[in-house]
This record gives structure tokens, C-alpha cells and sequence, in this order.
């Protein structure tokens, strides 16, 4: 029912309006612009950089090289234009469907419309939870507490009365009303603030963070390896063209599409995602999914339907004992009918009243809408026959207004234990306020009694039982905090199978975070783990941790499983709590109660159901208001993040072998490789393997280690081995020739030898870097435990054969095709030089495998940890501490 006197505008009145230029007209973009795609993938400035020399080598007269260069920039390209713009469709096409409906008054009622259909004079509707999409002032409507922090980045509530003016991109906390748009379209304060800031951010994960400093050192090797060959080169006299085919060589050192590889990668999992009903809206949450150890979730709306049903009321009697279902009943349907009717107020349980206690609405004289922090409301009425005060609040908090009367708990219990939730409705005869002033915070009034109990049902969701023991397959523990009584939460927990789940502290978790001990330290004395399971479903009630001191709030958070009547507040405490424990949590909320806190997590999941300020602010977002696709979700960010990890690996050692080589390779007066060797080189250690990495990465734990520990541990032995290896060989090819060539050319030059002896040695040392980066793949994902030292024995690939298979046969074309070693500029050598080649590529892979596999290197960088008797200590005590925490006494923590 609208106020008196609101009419809004017709539609006929709108219509002229929006033809006028009065609409509320803003693109929707996710994203970035097609255009600047284009302009990121094709003209950034190491491609514009290989686009002037691959020119300037046609004009030379170099068009294999100039064509070699192009083709890798352009195969990257257009593979990354290709799939992000399919990606940007698909989330452009997602924006859209998913983007809010707002309730507008036209011709005298109220309607769902689009934001875009809204124009200056509508009068709008806004709930609690509802975003402002236009600014105006409140019209009509009950005091109204709006959240402004999109905006001002101020996290307090502001309150609004009719005739205060409302900005939009902020939200309705509580209460509710009706505001008129005054500003639309570009002129809204939101839109003023886009505007300042319109071209798009890409959001950088971590992992890109770290890549880029990467790029960036790399960037300055190029400048001061560019410097140093150019000086050389002039200083032996060695013709132009070459050397602008030596700084290809070494441009490409530059991993140009490593982070555009990474942002792609994080893009094509944000539409797999979609798939499942998943939709990101923060492109770092796809990297921090693979983190998430702790996921918290509220109850209703999402373990439960979050449909309440009205079940039962319990009349109580002058001493607030259950009286029947009488007169006192009756009298207490009609008084709890009248209040739903009566309040402003639109909530779950609100609406469940009204559908099955239907009355007409009697204006009320005085109002306490509902609040998550104080956990009831009020109204009062004036005249008629309900006239007086009542309140309809968590039995908890109304009983020290109740005085002695205790008896209606001994059915308060019954009911919670069955996963009923229950309210009491108590009142006065007659009629107060709840607030000493406009401006004053609601309390309770005193002299209150018992007038009913009352309790609701709502049902689980299909299929939550699977999905929770698929976290605990996982690894992560799930967490239920809820504003509801512990005990109708533990009930519909263990409905759930939420009881028979164990938080799961093993040894690698506290690996990863132990410095390693010397070998020389006395032993700790072991530490006895508490007795009985340690990790038995354990309720809290808000209550309890208010009584806390902050490190037995931590220690609770931790080892507790269900948390029950706590504030908005509370529960972001406990997600903090958790974060500074190291965990990484992720929080699934769909209310307005639940918004501090997802802002608090890690990673923040909203339903598509739940509240606009919920979805706002949440990272990934449920379609379907199911968290089943969870499960899912959390494997693919390992999966990216896994294979990001090894396209990492293989990139480093090819970057890192091939600035060795220049190193070492210019220093003895040649240069390793021409630019088409070193593009088949790119294609065998950087290409092939990227897209095999990427499409066949597998779910599992992610290295808790830091990136530049994680390669140093890989590249740094992969590299140096590698390395010797290729000196050896170009030594051994290079010398003979280079006799032979100079007692052919006595006294020949460093030029003649670069352009004439040393390319058998270039070929020899091109062959066999290719032929390692290829068996590289197999020590980066083993197909059996033969090559699995330098990868867990869980990730074992065999898929990775037919990749190793391809690239052999693709060699052995190359080599036995003349038309293959002219277009990668290879010099025929006879087949048992190419036999030994393989041989000394099968040498390497061992050789490394050996390394890692006897932990040479961690012993001698001090890095190597004690996986055993440590870690077993460590998670003994660990236990030993929660379990203490638990079973510490009542008075003790007060105290």
C-alpha cells in the first residue's frame, strides 16, 4: 500500500520525459572497452618494439627473420584477443541480466523496472538492502539508516528522514521509504565519481604483482645486454643487420606475454566459473579461491531456502508460563497479526506473519524497526483494539526486560533443539516510545511481559550435505555464524552434516610456516594433544564472545564450528580473528547483516538473491543462491593457479638459460642464437607447454611457499645445469670449427667467425636447449613416479607424453625437412650428432631429477625443512592450545 497523496508519474508523463533527455541513461560496462583490449594485446611497448625491428629486418633484407619475429607476437595475440573478448562478451552479456530491478510508482503503483528506465520526478521505493541508483530526497517513509561508504569511505551509518537527501551508490541499512529522483543519468553524485576515473584498472593479483617485478628486472638485463653487444659489435665491425638481429634475440627475453598469458588465464577460469552459476566479479578472487582454507557462511539463505514458514504460537500467561491455546491465544494471534501488519519493516520473518496472520494495517504512533545489532523490534499503537506497546525480538535479549517469568524457555529449548527458530512477543497496555529523542538509538521500555512464543521453520537446501563434504575432502573448514540461537543452529547444522566434518590441522599446514631447526638444537619436549576428539562441532553464542579477552576470542574463532546470536559486528571479529591467525577465509553472506563482514574476508560470496549491498561488495556472486558450486569454484582457482604456477617454471628457465648463454656465449666472442632459432625455442620451452599447462592443470593444494623461493627452488638448478650443459656443447662444436675455419682464413676476425664458423655450434646448442625444455614438461607434470622429483607424486600427468611425443616429431621434421633448417636457420649435422644431442638432453633431465630429489641444493641455500617430527610437534601443540581454550571453565574466562 503506497502513502497517501504518492501517486508518482504516468507513464505517459515518463515517456516525455526520457524523450526530453531526463532518463537515467548510463552504460553498462564489465570491464574494459573492446577498443583498449585491442590496444593492450597489439600495441603495447615491447610488441610496438618488435614490430619497428622486424620492419627494420625487412628493410634489411631479412624477411625469414622479420617473419619469424612477427609470427610468435602475432600467434600470442591473437589467441589473447580472441579468448578475452569471449570472455568480455559473455560478462557483458552476464551484466546486464544480473543488473538490480528497482521499484518505481507509476500510475499509482508500485513496479519493477530497470535503473535505465528511471527518470527525474519517479518516485522510488528503497528497502533494507536496496541500493540508491539516483539522487533525491526521501519523500515519505520512517527513519532510515543508509551505509555511504562506497561513496565517502566512511563505514558509520547515517540517518535520513523525510526532506534529507539520499546519494546514489548508497544503501539502505535500515528502515525504509520512498524518494523522488532529482538528479539522473551522468548528473548523480555516483556517476560524477565514474567519471573522474573512467579508464578502466585492471586489478593485479599477487601473482601478477610478483611476475611483473620479474618483467621488470628482465627489462633492465635487456638494456644493459642491448648495450654491451651493440659496443661489441661496433667495436669488431660486424654488420648492421646483424646486429639488429642479436637485439631480437635479446628483446625477446622480455616474457612480453607472461602477465597478459596469467590475466587470460584468470579470465577463461572467470567464464568457466560462469558456467557453473559462478560469477566473478573480482579478477584477483579466482587467485585467492585456491587459498581459501576457511569458508563461513550465515545460515539462513544459504545452508537453509530461506523461506520461513510460520509454524507454531505458544500464548503465554500472566507469569509468562505457556497458557494454551485459548482466549489468550486468540489474543495473542490478533495482537502479533496486527504488529506485522502495522511495521514498516519487510523481512523474512516479518512476511511469514503476515502471510499466516493476516490483519488490516493500523498506523502505528511509535516505531523500532529491526536491527542485527539490537535483534528487535517495536511498535506502539494509539487507539483500537491493539492499542499499547509491543516487541518482537530474540528471546535472549527481551528477557531482562521480562523480570523473573522463566518459564516459557523450558519451550523456547524444545522448539530450537528440533532447528525451529523462535521469537518471543511481549508488550504493555500502554503506550511508550522508544527512543528519548529523534536522534536516539531505540531501548527497550521497561514493564514488559510475555505475551507469545513464536516459531518459524525453513528448510535446507537440496544437496547441502554433498556439498559440505566436499570441503572437507578439500581441506576447508566450514564455519556457520548465524544471528540465530545456537541451538536451532547446531540442529540444523547436524541436519547438514555439518557435525560430522573435523577441522583438519595436519602436518604440511604447519610446514610451511616452521623455520627450519638446526641440526645441532636440543629437542622440545613433545606436547600431549588433549584428550577425546579435538575438533568436535563446538557452539558459541554471541553472548560468550563478548566475555573474551581478544586471545581467547582468536582461539575460539578458530576451533569453534558454530556461532550463534552474534552482531554484524561479531561476525566480521571473527572473520578478523581468523585472518590473523592465518587463515584465509572466505565468507558467503546475502543480507545486509552480513556486509562488514564479507568486506572482512578474503574472498567475499554473495547470493543473487540476497540484498543489493551484499552483492556490491562480494567477490563472486551465486546465481542460483546455491554455494553448491563452491566446491567447484575453490578447485579451479587451484587448478589456475597450479597451471600458472608451471607455465611460470618453464618460462624462467628458458628466460634465465638464454641470458646465461648470451652471457657466456658473447663473452667468448659469438652470440648463442639467431632470431629464427630463437623463436623455435620460444615455441618448444615457452609456446606448446603454456597452452598444454594451461588447459591441463589439475586441482589440488598450491604451494604455500613465496613465488621467488617456489622458482628458486625449480629454475635456479634447472638453469645452471642446463646452462653448463649448453656451454659444454657449444664448446664443443665452436672449437674444432673455428680451428678449422681459421686455418682455412688465417687471421680472421671475430666477424668471419660469427658469420661463418660458429653456426654448426649455434645449431647444436639450439637443438639441445629444444630437446630439454621439452623433457622439461615431464619433470614439471610427471607422467609416472620415474620423473616426479621435482613435482608431488599427486599431480602425475600422462597426457604430458603425447605433448613431449608431438614436439619430438616436430624436432625430427624440422631437422630431416632441408626446407625446415633453412626456415629456422639450422645447419645439417650428421645423425650421430644429433643422437648424442638427445643423449645429452636425457643426461640433463636425470641430472636434475638427482638434484631434487636428494635435496643437494635446499641443503646447501639452508632452505631444507624437517617434514617429520617438527611438523608432528608443532601441530600436537597447536591442538593441545585449541583444545585447552575449549575446555577452559566458564568463571575463568569471565574472570
Amino acid at each position: 500500500m503506497l502513502p497517501p497523496g504518492l501517486h508518482g508519474l504516468t507513464t505517459a508523463e515518463a515517456d516525455r520525459r526520457r524523450a526530453a533527455g531526463h532518463g537515467n541513461d548510463v552504460e553498462i560496462r564489465a570491464g574494459r572497452t573492446y577498443g583498449r583490449i585491442v590496444r593492450d594485446n597489439v600495441f603495447n611497448f615491447i610488441n610496438n618494439l618488435f614490430y619497428f625491428l622486424g620492419a627494420l629486418l625487412l628493410a634489411l633484407g631479412k624477411p625469414l627473420d622479420a617473419f619469424a619475429v612477427m609470427f610468435v607476437i602475432g600467434a600470442n595475440t591473437v589467441i589473447s584477443l580472441f579468448q578475452e573478448i569471449r570472455a568480455k562478451r559473455v560478462m557483458d552479456r552476464m551484466a546486464i541480466l544480473l543488473r538490480p530491478k528497482v521499484k518505481v510508482v507509476r500510475d499509482g503503483s508500485l513496479v519493477e523496472l530497470d535503473p535505465s528506465q528511471v527518470v527525474r520526478g519517479d518516485v522510488l521505493r528503497l528497502e533494507p538492502g536496496d541500493q540508491a541508483v539516483v539522487d533525491g530526497p526521501l519523500v515519505a517513509g520512517s527513519r532510515m539508516e543508509v551505509d555511504e561508504s562506497l561513496l565517502t569511505g566512511e563505514s558509520d551509518l547515517v540517518t535520513k528522514r523525510p526532506g534529507d537527501g539520499l546519494l546514489s551508490g548508497s544503501f539502505c541499512m535500515t528502515g525504509g521509504g520512498y524518494y523522488e529522483a532529482e538528479r539522473v543519468g551522468l548528473e548523480s553524485f555516483a556517476n560524477k565519481l565514474t567519471a573522474k576515473a573512467k579508464v578502466f584498472k585492471r586489478e593485479v593479483t599477487p601473482l601478477q604483482r610478483q611476475v611483473i617485478q620479474i618483467v621488470r628486472a628482465l627489462l633492465i638485463v635487456v638494456v644493459v645486454f642491448e648495450a654491451l653487444v651493440w659496443i661489441r659489435n661496433v667495436a669488431v665491425d660486424l654488420p648492421f643487420v646483424e646486429s639488429v638481429r642479436m637485439s631480437t634475440v635479446i628483446l625477446a627475453l622480455i616474457p612480453n606475454g607472461l602477465v597478459l598469458s596469467i590475466a587470460l588465464t584468470y579470465a577463461l577460469g572467470t567464464v568457466r566459473l560462469l558456467g557453473k552459476d559462478v560469477l566473478v566479479q573480482q579478477f584477483n578472487a579466482v587467485e585467492s579461491l585456491s587459498n581459501v582454507d576457511v569458508l563461513c557462511t550465515d545460515k539462513t539463505g544459504t545452508l537453509t531456502s530461506g523461506v520461513v514458514t510460520f509454524e507454531e504460537l505458544a500464548p503465554l500467561g500472566a507469569e509468562g508460563r505457556p497458557a494454551g491455546t485459548g482466549a489468550d491465544g486468540a489474543r495473542a494471534a490478533r495482537l502479533l497479526g496486527a504488529f506485522a501488519a502495522g511495521t514498516t519493516d519487510a523481512n523474512r520473518t516479518i512476511e511469514a506473519l503476515r502471510r499466516a496472520l493476516p490483519a488490516e494495517r493500523v498506523p502505528a504512533a511509535h516505531e523500532a524497526l529491526f536491527s542485527s545489532e539490537r535483534k528487535w523490534s517495536g511498535l506502539a499503537f494509539a487507539d483500537g483494539e491493539a492499542r499499547g506497546t509491543y516487541v518482537l525480538g530474540a528471546p535472549e535479549v527481551l528477557a531482562a526486560a521480562l523480570g523473573d517469568g522463566t518459564d516459557w524457555r523450558a519451550q523456547a529449548d524444545e522448539w530450537t533443539t528440533r532447528g525451529l527458530r523462535v521469537v518471543l512477543f511481549a508488550g504493555r497496555d500502554d503506550v511508550a516510545a522508544f527512543a528519548a529523542a529523534p536522534d536516539s538509538p531505540p531501548q527497550l521500555p521497561a514493564g514488559l511481559r510475555g505475551l507469545a512464543l513464536v516459531c518459524f521453520s525453513d528448510e535446507l537446501r537440496p544437496g547441502v550435505r554433498g556439498t559440505l563434504e566436499e570441503f572437507s575432502a578439500a581441506g576447508i573448514d566450514v564455519k556457520i555464524i548465524s544471528g540465530d540461537n545456537p541451538r536451532t543452529v547446531v540442529a540444523l547444522a547436524t541436519q547438514a552434516g555439518v557435525q560430522s566434518l573435523r577441522r583438519r590441522v595436519g602436518v604440511d599446514a604447519y610446514c610451511d610456516t616452521l623455520p627450519a631447526r638446526p641440526k645441532d638444537a636440543a629437542e622440545p619436549p613433545p606436547t600431549a594433544a588433549p584428550e577425546g576428539p579435538p575438533h568436535e562441532l563446538v557452539a558459541v553464542s554471541g553472548a560468550e564472545l563478548a566475555e573474551l579477552t581478544p586471545d581467547e576470542f582468536a582461539a575460539r574463532a578458530d576451533a569453534a564450528g558454530i556461532f550463534g546470536r552474534v552482531t554484524p559486528e561479531q561476525k566480521q571479529d571473527l572473520v578478523a580473528a581468523l585472518r590473523e591467525r592465518g587463515r584465509y577465509v572466505a565468507m558467503i553472506g546475502d543480507g545486509v547483516n552480513d556486509v562488514i563482514a564479507l568486506k572482512q574476508a578474503n574472498v567475499a560470496v554473495a547470493m543473487q538473491g540476497g540484498s543489493q549491498a551484499a552483492r556490491s561488495v562480494g567477490d563472486l556472486i551465486l546465481m542460483k543462491d546455491t554455494f553448491a558450486p563452491l566446491p567447484f569454484a575453490f578447485r579451479e582457482g587451484q587448478r589456475i593457479v597450479n597451471g600458472m604456477n608451471d607455465i611460470l617454471r618453464i618460462f624462467m628457465v628458458r628466460i634465465f638459460f638464454k641470458v646465461l648463454m648470451i652471457a657466456v656465449v658473447t663473452g667468448l666472442g659469438g652470440f648463442p642464437f639467431a632470431p629464427r632459432q630463437s623463436a623455435l625455442l620460444s615455441w618448444f620451452g615457452a609456446t606448446v607447454p603454456a597452452v598444454a599447462f594451461a588447459l591441463w592443470s589439475r586441482p589440488g593444494p598450491t604451494p604455500k611457499v613465496g613465488l621467488f623461493k617456489l622458482l628458486a627452488r625449480f629454475v635456479v638448478p634447472t638453469t645452471l645445469l642446463m646452462a653448463a650443459f649448453a656451454t659444454a656443447i657449444y664448446l664443443a662444436w665452436a672449437l674444432p670449427a673455428k680451428a678449422s675455419y681459421l686455418a682455412a682464413h688465417p687471421g680472421a676476425g671475430s666477424r668471419e667467425l660469427i658469420t661463418h664458423a660458429y653456426p654448426p655450434a649455434m645449431t647444436a646448442l639450439t637443438i639441445f636447449a629444444c630437446l630439454a625444455s621439452t623433457l622439461l614438461i615431464l619433470m614439471i607434470a610427471p607422467p609416472n613416479d620415474w620423473w616426479s622429483g621435482g613435482a608431488p607424486a599427486e599431480r602425475k600427468d600422462r597426457r604430458m607424453l603425447a605433448v613431449v611425443g608431438f614436439l619430438f616429431l616436430c624436432m625430427a621434421a624440422v631437422l630431416a625437412v632441408p626446407l625446415g633448417r633453412t626456415l629456422f636457420e639450422l645447419t645439417a649435422l650428421p645423425v650421430w650428432q644429433y643422437l648424442t644431442l638427445t643423449g645429452l638432453a636425457f643426461a640433463w633431465s636425470q641430472l636434475c631429477l638427482l638434484v631434487w630429489k636428494t635435496g643437494v641444493l635446499d641443503r646447501w641455500l639452508g632452505t631444507a625443512q624437517d617434514p617429520g617430527n617438527e611438523c608432528a610437534r608443532a601441530a600436537a601443540r597447536a591442538a593441545a592450545a585449541e583444545g585447552a581454550a575449549l575446555s577452559r571453565p566458564e568463571s575463568a574466562r569471565r574472570s
